[in-house]
């Protein structure tokens, strides 16, 4: 046969069926003669069996031409590109009965010498009985026998391909099949591990290949699903560069890529099962069908528990809570009014005035109601000034205070009322006071003034000051003695004055004082106020006249209701109807006498409640409640048509939670200050302390 033919080219330019004896630069072993080894080893069946595939896929490459498809394949797996995972070797087994069939239908159809010379050669030597002395490698079975006239010359031909330069040769045609991985357990849940870093290949010159016919199907692209499926092309290389005395028999599968390091969970957990479903799970026992009536007394015996616990820790929760502190109500009528048609004054024609029972009410009113000059009157608010920032009380005096210049000269004026007093004097706080209110001393009132505050001025603010804290919001001081015009006042603020300083028992004894001596004052000193103070249960304050305030009068008086001294207070301003200054206040002190007669006259009492009566009870904070009853009967000071307020006061004491019939808890009153009067109340019946349902039941 011509020699072209063993180069493994065919005529029309197709891949034939020649071997080369060396391994191919694409990494396919060529077929090793058995002479060319060192060694023989007995060959198994297995190796005869492996032989035998090769002349059929000679047949088939030489058939349908897909040899040049193969060299494709081959080539990609070279250049590490998609093709590469068809270079990896494979060996394929082939049953036993069928090993010698296909080199003799290879002869039969190639119909020449040289096909069977070929058939023979890639067939192990050995006795007809199957036993060889030589193995093929991986490479080897995947190559096709070549044909050529002789052994003998294919053996030639290899020993002198080895002896010369390698160059870039026409691969054989080969069918590439990867082996099949020993089966091996796998885990439920898929681990992978991420694939090492790839360096990038070096690019390697690539041997010359045949152009392909444009009429031949390329080979099919590798796509790979995963990450890990993508082989480096410089293991695929070096797996093609292999040596070909490698056995199949030596040939161990790899571990798989994801098991050869520690597993990693790489997918999420599953979404925890219902509990029906998994107690089905975990039984083997389907759920029940889910029906409206099963799913009623499912929530019932899920949720009927966890009401109950909720329930028993209320009832603990609400068992030792504290009880809310008890509190004492009014039940009876909470006013009073006394009998008899309205107690009426004779006011006077001219000026205003205003007359009040301390600690029950008002009586009543007559005049405009409006701030008016009110004179030496302004001379209380002096005293009140003195006794709050230097009190004394009972037999006290309180400090010296020295005479100077000033008030000397001052003594001299005659158009004003003075204290008779001399430079370097001293007088004690009591006995200023007295010069003050008794002979209503103009210089007196400085003295004190500058005394107490570094300047006249800054007492007249603590004037206003303390007009303001009273209450005395029509009223305005511009000096400490009511001299000026611009110090006025109001009938009803002149009352607050009157209730507040009068609770001193010092000030009470000196303006109640119709005379008295002063040592250093020559002579007696005369109240001026002393033809009311003369008469039975009159009181003086202080008088006060002037050219634009005319006569007035400030005083207070004391009536007997049940046994007990009430205090009246009243005042008199603007009496105007006489001839000269003197006159005037006389006429208001007149004035005062009528109204301080008539409402003496008209000041009683009433039993506003009774003993025994039902007067309120006491709340124990959770709806129970337990009536209480006044001890005596309760007397109010009032006068006709008067309507006065009922109180229920636990007197300041902290109410029991239990206590017997009788037990005395608090008070009932009325008026206020000096005028109220009290009666204790008691429980008209045990009292208890509420019992487990009330405790239960409370929601506040």
């Amino acid at each position: 046969m011509p020699s072209d033919h063993d180069a493994g080219q065919t005529p029309d330019g197709e891949s034939g069926s020649g071997t080369s004896a060396e391994p191919a630069s694409g990494g396919a072993g060529g077929s090793v003669s058995e002479d060319a080894k060192p060694t023989s080893q007995p060959a198994s069946s297995d190796d005869a069996a492996a032989s035998a595939p090769s002349g059929r896929d000679d047949e088939e490459n030489s058939g349908d031409g897909s040899g040049l498809d193969a060299t494709a394949e081959l080539d990609a797996a070279d250049a590490g590109g998609p093709g590469s995972e068809a270079a990896k070797p494979a060996a394929v087994p082939a049953p036993a009965g069928e090993a010698g069939a296909p080199a003799g239908q290879d002869a039969d159809e190639d119909g020449s010498s040289e096909s069977a010379a070929a058939s023979a050669a890639s067939t192990p030597s050995g006795t007809g009985n199957g036993t060889g002395t030589g193995t093929r490698t991986d490479d080897a079975a995947r190559t096709a026998p070549a044909k050529g006239k002789e052994s003998a010359d294919a053996k030639g031909a290899a020993v002198a391909e080895e002896a010369a330069p390698k160059r870039a040769v026409d691969q054989p045609t080969a069918v590439f099949k990867a082996p099949r991985r020993p089966p091996v357990d796998q885990p439920t849940t898929a681990l992978k591990v991420p694939p090492a870093p790839r360096s990038k290949p070096e690019p390697k010159a690539e041997p010359s290949r045949p152009e392909p016919k444009a009429d031949v199907p390329r080979s099919s692209t590798f796509v790979p699903l995963r990450a890990d499926d993508v082989r480096n092309p410089a293991e695929v290389k070096s797996q093609a560069a292999a040596p070909a005395a490698a056995t199949p028999a030596a040939t161990i599968p790899s571990a798989p890529a994801s098991l050869t390091e520690a597993e990693r969970t790489k997918q999420q957990p599953m979404p925890p099962l219902p509990p029906l479903d998994l107690l089905a799970e975990l039984t083997n026992t389907p759920p029940p069908p889910q029906t409206p009536v099963r799913t009623v007394f499912r929530r019932i015996k899920i949720w009927t528990p966890l009401v109950l616990l909720l329930l028993v820790v209320f009832a603990v929760v609400q068992a030792v809570r504290p009880l809310p502190n008890p509190s004492l109500a009014l039940s009876a009528e909470p006013t009073f009014t006394f009998k008899g048609g309205p107690l009426s004054l004779p006011w006077p024609d001219e000026g205003q005035g205003a007359v009040e029972v301390e600690g029950v009410g008002s009586i009543g009113t007559y005049g405009a109601q409006q701030p008016a000059p009110i004179a030496s009157v302004a001379k209380t608010m002096t005293a009140y000034v003195i006794l709050r920032d230097h009190p004394i009380s009972g037999k006290e005096v309180g400090q010296k205070i020295t005479v100077d210049q000033q008030a000397e000269d001052e003594s001299k004026n005659d158009d004003e009322s003075t204290a008779q007093i001399s430079m370097g004097q001293q007088f004690t706080e009591k006995q200023m006071l007295q010069l003050l209110m008794i002979p209503s001393g103009n210089n007196a009132a400085r003295l004190l003034a500058r005394w107490d505050s570094k300047s006249e001025a800054e007492f007249v603010k603590k004037m206003n000051d303390a007009a303001k804290d009273l209450g005395m919001t029509n009223s305005t001081y511009t000096d400490p003695s009511g001299l000026k015009a611009t110090t006025v006042s109001t009938p009803q603020d002149q009352l607050k004055l009157a209730k507040a300083v009068m609770q001193n028992d010092v000030f009470r004894d000196i303006v109640n004082t119709t005379m008295t001596t002063i040592p250093g004052i020559d002579g007696n000193i005369r109240n001026n106020n002393d033809k009311a103070l003369l008469l039975d249960g009159v009181g003086g304050i202080k008088t006060g006249s002037s050219t634009p305030a005319g006569g007035n009068l400030l005083w207070s008086a004391n009536v007997e209701v049940d046994g007990k001294v009430r205090r009246i207070v009243g005042i008199t301003m603007g009496a105007q109807k006489a001839a000269i200054l003197n006159d005037k206040l006389d006429l208001a002190i007149d004035y005062s006498i009528k109204v301080i007669q008539a409402a003496q006259a008209g000041v009683t009492s009433a039993t506003v409640v009774k003993k025994g009566d039902v007067v309120g009870y006491v709340d124990n904070g959770l709806g129970g409640r337990t009536a209480v009853i006044a001890t005596k009967d309760l007397k109010a000071v009032g006068w006709g048509g008067l309507k006065v307020e009922i109180a229920l006061s636990d007197s300041g004491k902290t109410l029991p939670h239990s206590a017997k019939a009788g037990a005395v808890v608090g008070q009932v009153s009325v008026g206020t200050g000096t005028g109220k009067v009290t009666a204790p109340v008691a429980l008209q019946q045990d009292l208890v302390e509420p019992g487990l349902g009330d405790k239960l039941t409370r929601l506040g």
